[in-house]
């Protein structure tokens, strides 16, 4: 995607644990300009924020470490864009389901979400789905991935399990600039849930 430099949205990448290189990379090649999130000033400084796939209960912690948990939620209450995969789907949740007691969540989406549903690391698989706001389907890498349970009434599902055991089950949605999936986008080469994104954070600022 080509944008001129003043199209080109400052989006944090949280870099506490996980997939960050990878995000950054995506964010790159769709026009914005990615920072890394480890601090208050640097949270404050950025327009949207991406929450990546790794320990959702680590990052959690860390978030508490680094005197981020409060901030984050407060600037998701002021209507930060956000988007989290994987783990980041989890800590954007409102309910969290088999996850540890002391574990924190952001809640930016009204959902419920179950950590690890699809199984363990051996479970993990590939799959094709349909996906709102893209004309064909995109490729979908689950690892030790989560699924949403429930959804709140503003809560779009923008994407399902298409076959198999799991059919039907929610696995991608927004609420309002904030977006989540239980699949990793950025391992695949197809940046286009990524280009959504930024264009998101475009059309918020």
């Amino acid at each position: 995607m080509n944008a001129f430099p003043s199209d080109r949205p400052t989006i944090g990448v949280l870099a506490l644990q996980g997939d960050v290189r990878e995000h950054v990379a995506a964010l790159e090649h769709c026009g914005a300009e990615p920072v890394l999130v480890r601090r208050e000033a640097e949270l404050a400084a950025v327009d949207g924020l991406v929450l990546p796939g790794g320990e959702s209960t680590a990052i959690s912690k860390l978030l508490v470490a680094f005197d981020l948990l409060e901030p984050l939620r407060a600037r998701l209450r002021d209507g930060l864009p956000a988007f989290g995969s994987c783990a980041g789907m989890i800590l954007l949740a409102s309910e969290v389901l088999d996850t540890r007691a002391d574990a924190q969540h952001l809640s930016g989406i009204d959902m419920t979400v179950r950590r690890n549903a699809f199984g363990r690391q051996v479970d993990s698989f590939e799959t094709d789905l349909d996906f709102t706001g893209l004309d064909t389907p995109v490729r979908a890498v689950f690892i030790r991935a989560p699924w949403v349970e429930r959804v709140g009434p503003g809560v779009e599902v923008l994407a399902r399990v298409p076959h198999g055991p799991a059919q039907g089950t929610i696995v991608a949605v927004r609420q309002g600039d904030v977006v989540a999936t239980s699949f990793h986008p950025e391992v695949t080469g197809d940046l286009r849930v990524h280009e959504l994104f930024v264009d998101l954070v475009r059309k918020s600022r």
